[in-house]
């Protein structure tokens, strides 16, 4: 899961269906689909959001979101 994560690990995304609709969406007009190599830069504490980078982009997801979303560490 995209929750379980370390700062700096590099991942594969296998599946976002378990996220939210609207979260889903954001994803994918950014470019993020299955498939798709993300990296983690940086976890805010207290629960608090993942920065995650995508084509040279930086995305905020919640972590309750970022534990429905299934990936493959590279």
């Amino acid at each position: 899961m995209l929750g379980e994560m370390k700062k700096g690990e590099k991942a594969l995304i296998r599946n976002i269906s378990g996220a939210d609709r609207l979260v889903r969406r954001r994803l994918l007009d950014l470019g993020i689909s299955e498939g798709t190599e993300i990296c983690i830069k940086c976890i805010l504490p207290f629960g608090g959001p993942l920065m995650l980078e995508s084509c040279g982009q930086c995305v905020g997801i919640r972590r309750k979101e970022a534990f429905r979303i299934e990936v493959e560490r590279v």
